[in-house]
C-alpha cells in the first residue's frame, strides 16, 4: 500500500510545475528513500535474524570484532531497495544516465549479493573468490564504461578534467575514456567494500560524497552555471541529484541502523554497489579527480591493503601497518572503534568540503 501511495504520489505530483524542479525532486527523493529505509529496516533485520544470515568473523581481525559474529548482514540490500524504488519514483526515466549509474550499482550490487551469500551459506569469511569477483565487477564496470563513451555526444565529455584549472583538460579520446571510467567505477567499489569495516565506517562518508557528487551533476547538467563555474556541460547529468539524493536519503536511514552497536551489517552487496554508484556518477559529470580527494578515506583504506600486501611479500613477512585496512590499524593502536568512525567521518567532510571548493577556485 505504501509503495502504491508513493507511485501515486510520484505521477500526480509531476502535473504541477514545481515538481519538474530537479532540486525539489532531489530532496523528495532523500526524505522517500530515508522514509523507506526507516519503515523497511525492522522487518528486514528480524528477516536476516530468523533466516541466520549473520556476520562471519576474520580469524586474524582484532578480537574486539569477535562480539559481531552473528549479526544479521546483506543490510545493504535495504539500501538498494529505498535507492531503486526512489529513483523510479522521482527520476526522469527517460533520461540514460539515470538507468546507467541505477543498473551499474544494481550489478555491483548482484555480485556482492553473491559474495555475501557465500559467506553465509558456507560459513567462509572470504566469500566469493578474489579473481572471480574481481571478474564479474569488471565485466559490469566495462560494460558501462563502453556505453558512456560510446554516447558521449561532444569531445568534452570524454575529457579528462583538471580541478582548480579553468581551461585545463587533457582529451582521453574513447579508449582512454573507457580506461579511466574502468577504473574510476570499479576501483571505487572496491575501495567502498574495503572501508566496510567498522559500525558506520563506510555508510557515512558514502552519504557526504553523493551529496557532493548531487552538486556537481546538478552543475554539469545547467547550461548557466556550467558556463560560469568553468564545469563541462553535459546534457541530462542534473538529473544523477536525484539519484544521489536517493542514495544520501537511504544511506542515512541504514546508518539508523548501522551505527555503533550496528544492528545490521551493510555487506558487500551494499558496499559494492555504493562505491560503483559514487564512480559512475563522477565519470559522468567528469569529475574523477575531484571524487579522488573527496573519497581520499576510500582511497586511504585502498592503498593501505595494496601496500601492506606488496609490502609483506618483498621483505618476506613484515607489515607496514599493524593490520590493514587502514581502520584496524587505528584500532590496534588503542583507539575505540567509534573514535576511529567519528574521526574517519570528519576527515572526509573536510575532503568533501574541499572537492566543492574546486567549484569556485578555478
Amino acid at each position: 500500500m505504501l509503495l502504491e501511495l508513493f507511485r501515486w504520489l510520484g505521477q500526480d505530483v509531476r502535473a504541477f510545475n514545481v515538481f519538474g524542479y530537479i532540486t525539489l525532486r532531489t530532496m523528495l527523493a532523500a526524505l522517500t528513500a530515508l522514509v523507506i529505509s526507516f519503515i523497511a529496516g525492522p522487518p528486514v533485520i528480524r528477516w536476516l535474524a530468523a533466516k541466520k544470515i549473520g556476520q562471519a568473523v576474520r580469524d586474524d581481525g582484532p578480537k574486539s570484532h569477535l562480539t559481531k559474529a552473528g549479526t544479521p548482514t546483506m543490510g545493504g540490500a535495504l539500501v538498494l531497495i529505498a535507492i531503486g524504488i526512489t529513483t523510479l519514483l522521482w527520476g526522469d526515466l527517460r533520461n540514460q544516465y539515470v538507468w546507467v549509474v541505477l543498473l551499474t550499482t544494481l550489478g555491483f550490487g548482484a555480485v556482492g549479493w553473491v559474495d555475501d551469500w557465500r559467506k553465509v551459506v558456507h560459513r567462509d569469511p572470504k566469500g566469493l573468490a578474489s579473481r572471480w569477483k574481481y571478474l564479474w565487477t569488471s565485466a559490469v564496470a566495462l560494460a558501462a564504461a563502453i556505453y558512456l563513451a560510446l554516447s558521449a555526444s561532444v569531445p568534452a565529455q570524454t575529457e579528462l578534467i583538471v580541478p582548480f584549472f579553468k581551461s585545463v583538460a587533457y582529451p582521453l579520446g574513447v579508449l582512454g575514456f573507457i580506461v579511466l571510467s574502468y577504473f574510476t567505477i570499479n576501483g571505487t567499489s572496491h575501495a567502498v567494500n574495503l572501508t566496510d569495516g567498522l559500525d558506520g565506517l563506510a555508510i557515512m562518508p558514502a552519504v557526504m560524497v553523493s551529496a557532493a557528487l548531487a552538486v556537481f551533476a546538478y552543475v554539469a547538467g545547467h547550461v548557466g552555471f556550467s558556463k560560469y563555474l568553468g564545469v563541462p556541460y553535459v546534457q541530462g547529468a542534473g538529473e544523477l541529484a536525484v539519484f544521489c539524493g536517493a542514495l544520501c536519503g537511504a544511506g542515512l536511514g541504514f546508518l539508523w541502523f548501522n551505527a555503533y552497536p550496528a544492528e545490521v551489517f551493510m555487506g558487500d552487496v551494499g558496499a559494492l554497489a555504493l562505491g560503483a554508484a559514487l564512480g559512475t556518477v563522477a565519470v559522468i559529470v567528469r569529475q574523477e579527480i575531484v571524487l579522488l580527494i573527496m573519497g581520499g578515506l576510500f582511497v586511504a583504506e585502498a592503498l593501505s591493503v595494496m601496500l601492506q600486501v606488496a609490502y609483506f611479500r618483498w621483505t618476506g613477512g613484515k607489515r607496514i601497518f599493524r593490520m590493514a585496512p587502514l581502520h584496524h590499524h587505528y584500532e590496534l593502536g588503542g583507539w575505540k572503534e567509534t573514535q576511529v568512525v567519528v574521526r574517519f567521518w570528519i576527515i572526509t567532510l573536510m575532503l568533501v568540503l574541499f572537492g566543492l571548493s574546486t567549484l569556485k577556485l578555478r
